[in-house]
């Protein structure tokens, strides 16, 4: 999917916008669902009846539901219907393939699901991965649970329910929209120069963290990746997976930025997803500031039922546990990422038990190079194809390949030298808490002036973006 190309900043986005601005009120909910359809259809015109049919699911839970108010055994039974069928979609297709090679390693079996076939006939390709599925599931899903709980009303209209789910804006890659975010929204609001104005100024801020800074650097984590790791210089590989990290924190962040802004443009407002997360003292923090919708969802809907800290504290870290790992198999079917996960887990235990009393006696730099090289680590293992490669990776950032320094990455900082630095300025709030003291100092100044600034920055994008096709987010993949 092209999301940032000009064709769709420039053609697609200014139709949508003028349609749904001069629909009528009660319009405007079937213009974000067909928008929704269409930009879904965009990248995945094939996927796209798996959306659909997540929504259905829920729509008609959700009414059977309020047919059977007060009687909790039919009710439950929808709850177990929607979550099975749901999770069961994602099942087949984000983890069926990871499960069957798994079952053909170890029995020596020649399964292959590549393809879904009906009555004999080729359906649906099992071999890629719907865009976007771990996010509209989840999201769809939010419904059903929290109508189960009582904390939202039924939605008979089919049409606001589906516009929900198909929210063109976050549809693909967050921040996770849970039903009790926006039901308000749904029924009525109200669009305001002022919202407007942030949402533009959030939506262009967020395209040049993608476009300006996340492909930049990203481009120095492709050539590391690409060589042998068994000949990578520890500076080179450091240069590597420190460019990953700053890439995935600008790709994702400015994706979020762009889904908030063009939520606001529309009347809504979608909650934070990133705060600042490579400031954080320890990965309990971390993990508060980084995916934050994702975070909400799994206290919301699984740590919390299963009793969160109520039931003592070996309950607790059992809880822990089942969201971790569940977290790691969310992000990818690759024991990668369930190890990645459970280690997650793990540290946060330990903070929770002992680690954080330890942490808060150090000094606060001490704190965050402990965060930051955990972060690191746990980057290795998320972007590299299997448990080996991460292993071999590890292994040359702490010298194992026995080349401390080398050409390759001494060029490699010469020229990446200056984003490096933009970079680390960039994930701080000191740019934040710079504007808003020269703000309060010279208010009709930088008010002209940044948007001369925005204006200059969406130029810019549109320069690097002419001369690029594809410009992919990150967590489309997930």
């Amino acid at each position: 999917m092209v999301f940032s190309t000009p064709v769709f900043l420039y053609v697609f986005l200014p139709l949508v916008l003028l349609l749904y601005y001069i629909s009528p009120t009660r319009s405007k909910n079937f213009i974000i669902l067909i928008s929704g359809l269409l930009f879904y259809s965009w990248g995945e015109p094939v996927y796209v009846v798996v959306m659909v049919l997540s929504t259905m699911i829920d729509y008609f839970a959700g009414l059977i539901m309020n047919k059977f108010e007060g009687r909790k055994l039919p009710r439950r039974i929808c709850l177990i219907v929607s979550i099975c069928m749901n999770v069961g979609l994602l099942g087949i297709f984000k983890y069926g393939g990871f499960i069957f090679d798994n079952i053909n390693a170890i029995f020596g079996t020649n399964i292959d699901i590549s393809r879904m076939y009906i009555f004999g006939i080729d359906y649906l390709p099992m071999d890629l991965l719907p865009i976007g599925i771990s996010f509209f599931t989840f999201q769809s899903m939010s419904y059903t649970i929290d109508l189960y709980l009582g904390n939202v009303k039924v939605q008979k209209n089919p049409v606001t329910f589906a516009a929900f789910v198909t929210l063109f804006p976050q549809i693909v890659a967050g921040p996770i929209v849970k039903y009790n975010d926006v039901a308000a929204e749904l029924e009525d609001r109200s669009i305001t120069l002022d919202l407007v104005y942030d949402g533009i100024v959030k939506f262009i801020v967020g395209l040049s963290k993608k476009v300006l800074i996340a492909n930049s650097i990203g481009s120095l984590w492709t050539a590391v990746k690409m060589s042998d790791f068994g000949e990578l210089s520890v500076l080179g590989a450091w240069l590597g997976i420190l460019a990953f990290t700053f890439q995935i924190y600008f790709d994702f962040s400015g994706y979020s930025d762009m889904a908030v802004g063009l939520g606001k443009i529309m009347g809504f407002n979608f909650p934070k997803n990133f705060d600042y997360p490579y400031m954080s003292k320890s990965i309990s923090e971390f993990w508060r500031r980084w995916h934050i919708t994702l975070g909400s969802w799994f206290r919301s809907y699984i740590y919390i039922p299963l009793g969160g800290n109520r039931k003592g504290l070996g309950r607790t870290v059992f809880n822990l546990a089942v969201v971790w790992v569940i977290t790691g198999i969310w992000h990818g079917a690759s024991w990668n990422f369930v190890l990645w996960g459970t280690l997650y887990g793990v540290v946060i235990i330990c903070e929770r038990l002992f680690l954080k009393k330890l942490l808060d006696k150090l000094p606060a730099a001490i704190d965050c190079i402990y965060t930051m090289l955990l972060v690191i680590l746990g980057w290795v293992l998320f972007d590299t194809p299997d448990l080996p490669s991460a292993g071999a990776y590890i292994a040359a950032m702490f010298g194992g390949t026995g080349i401390l320094v080398d050409d390759a990455a001494l060029y490699h900082l010469t020229n990446y030298g200056i984003i490096f630095i933009i970079c680390i300025i960039g994930c701080t709030d000191l740019p934040q808490r710079a504007f808003k003291a020269l703000r309060k100092k010279f208010t009709t100044f930088v008010n002209y002036s940044g948007t001369a600034v925005m204006i200059a920055m969406l130029l810019l994008c549109t320069a690097y973006l002419v001369d690029e096709t594809y410009n992919p987010f990150l967590y489309f993949n997930f």
